[in-house]
């Protein structure tokens, strides 16, 4: 059995950083062979069928790579992407412009590295930003998605994020899998990348993969060798439901912590790279995500409701009725707060907040209704109810809220400089009735993964490309730094994968 030097380097650094490799993990660095017949080839294979995946699939075709694989391991398609928030970041989109919303690539850049607490990497961030409305266009003009709202998700400078009719991430999804069907790209699911096969110089070539995989049965399926003649992409996700690879790089997010994430986002795809001698970045940086409520399970609906009323109702800590932080702030500086407190809090908002802010732009009535039917959500026809459902001291609450009320009519927190809007209305009995949910934060999002430059080219550990492999989406590191802004991972999934595809169009393997 030969080995490259990429196998050296990614054998050696997953050693150094954990100090051990599993059983699984040998067979799988010493069966990434070239096959003395393939079974398939194609020129552009895909691995993963969320945003990057579809996108570049699209992409692939529309620029004239005809032949074109997507896989996915799980039995349906969409991964993460199709259970999402439903929006995406723009900034300066002819419905910001409609609204009065003043916005430009310059701030939404400036808004990713400020999140981002001056780590992610400059090149990447820049590309997103200045991508984003013309993505957005593609979106709408060239795959049929159909937007309804701009609202705000916290940590941005300005409403920017471009909400589906569907109020979930099915609204992008189910349009890019119809513009599949029609472009005639197969999306073969139940396939499972095995390994990343590459020659004894280093350059990607294919890979092997198991067809009638039954997730999470390791060894089910039939081995199919397929070849990539313009490269292999990664856009398999991150790995927020490994719970043994998210606890080497943060220890303290044990089994406790939920995810948001569905089943199969457990970081192979990444790891099969890392083999390549793949660099990582950021691995250590996973959000949580500030908006889930322990009283549904995943993702749920709650986020829908919560992320587009900060800034209208005030968060505070049932066991004594304080604000305790700027409630428009980044994911992070609002999970890290929540967590410090050691238990769930309380949010709410009077009616004429939640139905002029979320209900009808960023979820549906019935989803609201829904939450209400499930006891997830609750009505009070007083602050005084309110307070003793959830155990609130109400004397407290009422000088709480009093304040809060004080502050969006100055448009000024001089506490927690929560930002205010000019259509809120003070959260008050005549305002009523009034709506109120706890929230404890769950693993959302990988911030680190694959190191990539900006034509989605994966490098390895000496920062030289990997010839034929590109990555997009939360495979990847370095393109949000330690905290993502919410609806921009979104827009960094679909322009990495569409950029990855022209990359690959611009791709010859040697041969």
């Amino acid at each position: 059995m030969e080995f490259s030097r990429r196998h050296f380097l990614g054998a050696g650094s997953a050693l150094a950083a954990a100090g051990l490799m599993s059983a699984a993990g040998q067979a799988s660095a010493q069966t990434a062979k070239v096959p003395a017949k393939w079974d398939e080839t194609v020129d552009f294979l895909i691995v993963g069928t969320g945003f990057a995946g579809l996108a570049a699939a699209l992409e692939a075709h529309q620029i004239g790579i005809k032949n074109v694989l997507v896989i996915d391991k799980m039995p349906t398609p969409g991964g993460n992407s199709i259970i999402n928030g439903g929006a995406v970041a723009a900034a300066g989109t002819d419905m910001q412009k409609k609204a009065g919303i003043s916005d430009n690539p310059d701030l939404l850049y400036s808004d990713i590295l400020r999140a981002g607490g001056g780590l992610a990497h400059p090149e990447l961030a820049r590309h997103i930003a200045d991508e984003s409305v013309e993505n957005f266009y593609w979106l709408r003009d060239k795959i049929g998605v159909q937007f309804e709202a701009v609202t705000y998700h916290g940590g941005h400078s300005v409403k920017r994020s471009h909400s589906v009719t569907a109020h979930m991430g099915s609204g992008f999804i189910n349009p890019m899998l119809a513009k599949c069907k029609e472009y005639n790209i197969p999306i073969q699911l139940r396939t499972y990348l095995e390994d990343i096969i590459e020659d004894d110089k280093g350059v990607v070539l294919g890979a092997k993969v198991r067809t009638g995989y039954r997730f999470p049965r390791a060894n089910s399926g039939k081995v199919k060798y397929i070849r990539a003649r313009n490269g292999v992409l990664l856009a398999a996700g991150g790995f927020a439901q490994n719970v043994t690879m998210r606890m080497s790089h943060d220890p303290r997010l044990t089994a406790a912590f939920g995810s948001t994430n569905q089943p199969g986002a457990t970081g192979e795809a990444l790891q099969d790279a890392q083999f390549l001698g793949a660099n990582t970045v950021h691995m250590d940086w996973i959000q949580l995500g500030p908006w889930t409520s322990p009283d549904e399970q995943g993702f749920g609906k709650t986020p829908l409701l919560t992320e587009p009323l900060v800034g209208y109702g005030p968060m505070v800590d049932p066991a004594n009725a304080k604000r305790f932080v700027q409630e428009t702030g980044n994911r992070k500086v609002r999970a890290d707060a929540i967590v410090a407190i050691g238990h769930p809090v309380v949010m709410y908002a009077c009616a004429k907040n939640v139905f002029g802010q979320a209900v009808g732009k960023n979820m549906s009535k019935e989803m609201f209704d829904s939450l209400l039917k499930s006891g997830v959500v609750h009505e009070f026809k007083t602050l005084k109810d309110l307070a003793a459902f959830y155990k609130i001291p109400y004397d407290a609450l009422v000088a709480e809220n009093d304040k809060f009320n004080g502050y969006m009519k100055a448009m000024n927190d001089p506490q927690f400089h929560t930002k205010f809007f000019k259509d809120g209305v003070p959260n008050t009995e005549a305002n009523g009735p009034f709506y109120a949910w706890r929230l404890w934060p769950r693993v959302h999002h990988c911030m680190g993964g694959l190191e990539i430059n900006n034509k989605a080219q994966v490098l390895d550990a000496r920062h030289n490309v990997i010839p034929g492999l590109f990555a997009a989406g939360e495979v990847t590191g370095g393109v949000h730094g330690m905290v993502r802004l919410g609806t921009v991972a979104v827009a960094d999934c679909m322009i990495f994968g569409r950029t990855a595809a022209r990359s690959a169009k611009a791709y010859k393997q040697p041969m």
